[in-house]
C-alpha cells in the first residue's frame, strides 16, 4: 500500500475547526484539495499530518499556532491616516481590505479601529494564534497531478 512521501501529489478531503467547534474551512461539497508534498503549498502542520498516510485513511489532528499560521504579532497592527486612504473608501471595523506591496502583491488586512483621523489595520492572518483541528481523508496519492495522470 502506497504511503504519502515528499514529491507525491495528494488529494485530501478536510474540515478545519477552531477549538470551539466552529468550521473555518472545508472541502465538503467541493473537489478535494490537491497539493504537492514538500512544496510548501499548505501550512506546515497540515502537510506533516498527511505524511505516511495511505489512500482512504482518515485522521484527526490538532495543530498548535506554530504549526499553522503562527502566533499573533502585535507589531503587525498598522495605523493609516485618512489622507492615506482613497476618498471613495470608507473602511469600517471588521472590514477586510487588501494592501498592495511595492512588488504588486496583495496582503489582506482587517480593520480593527476606525475614527475621523484614520484606521488601524491588523496584518496578522485571521487564524494566527489559534489552535486548529483538521479531520483529514486521503482521496488519492499520485506521482503527477490528478488531471495529468
Amino acid at each position: 500500500m502506497q504511503k504519502i512521501e515528499d514529491g507525491h501529489y495528494v488529494q485530501v478531503d478536510y474540515t478545519g475547526t477552531l477549538s470551539d467547534g466552529e468550521v473555518f474551512d472545508s472541502s465538503e461539497g467541493r473537489t478535494p484539495l490537491e497539493i504537492q508534498m514538500g512544496a510548501g503549498q499548505v501550512i506546515p502542520g497540515f502537510e506533516q499530518a498527511l505524511m505516511g498516510m495511505a489512500e482512504n485513511e482518515t485522521k484527526t489532528v490538532s495543530l498548535a499556532p506554530e504549526e499553522a499560521y503562527g502566533e499573533r504579532d502585535e507589531s503587525l497592527l498598522r495605523r493609516f491616516e485618512r489622507s492615506q486612504i482613497p476618498p471613495e473608501m470608507n473602511p469600517q471595523v471588521g472590514d477586510m481590505v487588501a494592501l498592495t506591496t511595492q512588488q504588486g502583491n496583495q496582503i489582506p488586512a482587517r480593520v480593527t479601529d476606525a475614527d475621523e483621523q484614520g484606521i488601524v489595520l491588523d496584518l496578522n492572518h485571521p487564524l494566527a494564534g489559534k489552535q486548529l483541528q483538521f479531520d483529514l481523508r486521503v482521496v488519492r496519492i499520485g506521482d503527477a497531478p490528478a488531471e495529468q495522470s
